[in-house]
């Protein structure tokens, strides 16, 4: 039930789970990609972790290199970092910072997150 587009790239390590949307010009490196989450065209998922139903937009970037190690990662997250549940990241932002659950994060001149903002957003 997962989908691969056109000219994406599944490098060794990768993992790929059930139900799962890869786009076109995607490549993936030493990743595990859980269930249901969907992976838009022209990014870069490199030594990382996602969990299950996770809705990556184009573009992004996994930015994991901290100049002495590769790092596993979770928009351009900079390792070491951690996405937590429910979290939502605006576009365009470079996150350095942990976000924890619920929380908002914009950063583009600066960092701002705003714990609670995705609590109960959107109910299934």
């Amino acid at each position: 039930g997962t989908q691969v587009g056109p000219y994406a790239f599944i490098r060794p390590g990768t993992q790929i789970g059930d139900g799962c949307r890869v786009g076109d010009f995607v490549e993936m490196k030493n990743s595990t990609i859980g269930d249901g989450t969907k992976v838009s065209h022209l990014t870069y998922v490199g030594d990382s972790d996602l969990g299950k139903d996770i809705n990556l937009g184009c573009g992004v970037v996994f930015v994991n290199y901290d100049g002495k190690a590769k790092n596993r990662s979770n928009t351009n997250l900079i390792s070491p970092v951690s996405v937590g549940s429910g979290a939502y990241i605006a576009a365009g932002a470079t996150v350095t910072k942990d976000i924890p659950d619920d929380a908002l994060c914009i950063a583009r001149a600066r960092e701002l997150i705003k714990e609670g903002w995705g609590k109960d957003r959107y109910k299934r």
